[in-house]
């Protein structure tokens, strides 16, 4: 990669995940009430045809990985586990009763914390109570994120028989001396042992987490992860720049020095020589910083035009509603997002007077869901279209001058009234889509909140 394109884009930006991003919800003119208005005209229109998707965040870590920018709490006390569940339950029957008709599941994950720290007993337990009171859409899909020192065969064969069919491991990277920087040691025998059992039991899509960036790691380091991962062949990759953001995280994100980490070259490098091996080992590359086998159904669905994003990542399929269950969760209802409360014990309080935990949120408006359809056809799809008045916005004129730059660095090509992200531009999708973003053109937040783009 050119090394004047990556100083010149290397700047804090989001990662779309959402549109408006977290720091430009309107948090005055959001409300409890808007939010639970939003999402019952959702679930009205979307319910019987697509189904809706359910995130539920388990929190608890035994041990604090150092690079972790989830929402957590660290604790060895298993006794916490049934309380959780229970308050959980307790949220998605409050949600039950704004829908007129029983919901229909397409989309379900487990995500954390370490979601396997709860015992497989209560796992089950969680998902049998919601699947008495739910439908299940006929093309579902359920998986969970898995920690592969802790996840046990018992884990994954009662998941199955709920109906999980895809997990992810976190592996990170494989030297030992990155691995003790970030706190998270987990030897190549551990992955291995819980793919193959994976697998075994029936798993079609198992996914691994590899990062690039780290403290003290290098291209070397991302060769010998990626020679590892090949042995082994997930399903599914995703293979993304570790987001250093002390700033928001606190101490989390402290167990090493910023000198630590690499240069933006160097990351840069550590990318491009992981995609170039990872293509060719098989994988293609879907939307930004994943890859997946043609088996899987990431990759079926960007062949059919049906990937989507949103804050579980990228789906195999769209839902226009999704609810968020759990101390941070967010729910999307495609006019509205939603945030739970992230202290556990407001969480309680809240449920325990029969309130949604929710504490902040936005209603877009149509500007909003104008940008936000390009933001997702870019970041989807690599390419979007104004055409159509559904497409249009009022400062389009001044997003084409900003368009003009990234054409001009060869980043992009224009259609007649769209444009097309080239193979050039993919590394830079974070960018592109930032040239959409009014509400960061119109305020630059006051500190850095967004990690580096490259």
């Amino acid at each position: 990669m050119c090394k004047s394109l990556v100083n010149k884009y290397n700047v804090a930006g989001p990662r779309y995940t959402s549109y408006p991003t977290v720091p430009y919800w309107n948090i005055d003119t959001f409300s409890q009430k808007k939010w639970e208005s939003s999402l019952k005209q959702s679930f009205d229109e979307s319910n019987a045809d697509e189904g809706l998707s359910i995130y539920i965040h388990l929190p608890f870590c035994e041990s604090l990985c150092t690079f972790c920018g989830c929402h957590k709490r660290i604790t060895k006390r298993h006794d916490l586990e049934t309380p959780y569940i229970k308050a959980v339950l307790k949220e998605w029957r409050l949600y039950l009763k704004l829908f007129k008709a029983r919901p229909k599941i397409k989309e379900l994950h487990l995500g954390g914390g370490t979601p396997t720290f709860f015992s497989s007993e209560n796992l089950k337990f969680l998902i049998s109570e919601l699947l008495a009171t739910s439908d299940l859409a006929k093309d579902y899909e359920f998986s969970f994120e898995g920690h592969p020192n802790n996840t046990t065969e018992a884990h994954l064969l009662t998941l199955y028989d709920l109906g999980f069919r895809r997990v992810s491991f976190g592996v990170q990277d494989y030297n030992l001396k990155v691995q003790k920087a970030i706190n998270r040691v987990q030897p190549f025998e551990n992955v291995k042992k819980a793919t193959d059992l994976a697998r075994a039991i029936g798993y079609n899509s198992v996914g691994h987490d590899i990062i690039f960036g780290f403290p003290f790691q290098t291209k070397e380091d991302v060769i010998g992860t990626i020679m590892k991962t090949g042995m082994l062949k997930p399903d599914r990759i995703a293979f993304y720049s570790y987001a250093h953001v002390p700033w928001i995280k606190g101490n989390g994100q402290r167990g090493f020095k910023d000198e630590d980490l690499p240069k933006a070259e160097d990351k840069r490098q550590q990318y491009d020589t992981g995609k170039i091996m990872l293509q060719n080992i098989g994988y293609t590359e879907i939307g930004m910083d994943h890859f997946a086998l043609p088996n899987d159904s990431l990759y079926k669905s960007m062949q059919t035009n049906k990937l989507h994003r949103n804050f579980m990542g990228y789906t195999a399929s769209k839902t226009q509603a999704m609810i968020g269950l759990g101390v941070s969760s967010i729910g999307d209802s495609w006019y509205g997002f939603a945030q739970n409360v992230k202290s556990i014990e407001e969480y309680y309080h809240l449920l325990g007077e029969n309130i949604l935990p929710v504490y902040r949120g936005h209603i877009l408006n149509d500007e909003d869901l104008k940008i936000r359809t390009h933001i997702l056809n870019l970041m989807c799809h690599f390419e979007t279209n104004w055409e159509t008045k559904e497409t249009q916005f009022d400062e389009l004129p001044e997003v084409l001058i900003k368009l003009k730059e990234l054409e001009k660095d060869s980043l992009i090509t224009f259609t007649d009234k769209g444009l097309v992200v080239n193979e050039k531009g993919k590394p830079f999708i974070r960018n592109i889509c930032m040239a959409f973003d009014l509400l960061l053109q119109r305020k630059r937040p006051d500190n850095q909140l967004f990690s580096m783009t490259i």
